[in-house]
């Protein structure tokens, strides 16, 4: 038998500082590739040639306003800004519980505090620009992405090492 983990709870941390009972959800950055076609002479189709990482971001929901998240609004520095997202998925079959965390940083793109409207729950809504990526599972680092240092390593294999030492960096 065999089930599937479903998340049981989550935190978000912004800058070190816990959002107990405010975070509603977190949107994770997608991780995908830049791929252009290529057919050269003698091929008999294309293929896809690997151009490196896309942009990534991450969107997330809070409760209501916060004001130190506004506090952060035109960062100038593009990962100037420490997000922390800890979840914990559980299997119902076992009751084995994964902790899975991925630490960004980046900065603000956009900050929507939505409609307000008197008698009601307000949404806050943030979406963060993404330029350093790591997700640990149990402890263990599967992916950390550093675009500006031209990192990428994929369970403990640096895909980016031979590039940066070719044209002279570590």
């Amino acid at each position: 038998m065999g089930m599937p983990r479903k998340l049981k709870d989550l935190m978000l941390f912004n800058s070190g500082g816990p959002y107990i009972g405010q975070v509603a959800s977190f949107t994770l950055p997608k991780l995908t590739r830049k791929l252009d076609d290529w057919r050269g002479g003698g091929m008999d189709g294309t293929v896809k040639v690997d151009l490196g990482s896309e942009a990534m971001e991450a969107e997330w929901t809070l409760g209501g306003p916060m004001r130190d998240v506004l506090s952060q609004y035109g960062v100038t520095r593009v990962d100037g800004i420490g997000l922390r997202f800890a979840c914990a998925y559980q299997q119902d079959d076992n009751g084995a519980v994964d902790s899975v965390e991925v630490m960004i940083r980046g900065r603000h793109e956009e900050i929507d505090m939505g409609e307000q409207k008197l008698g009601e729950g307000g949404e806050f809504k943030v979406k963060t620009a993404v330029a350093y990526y790591k997700l640990d599972w149990n402890g263990v680092t599967v992916i950390e992405a550093d675009v500006l240092a031209g990192i990428l390593i994929v369970d403990g294999v640096d895909r980016r090492a031979e590039l940066r030492a070719a044209i002279g960096l570590y």
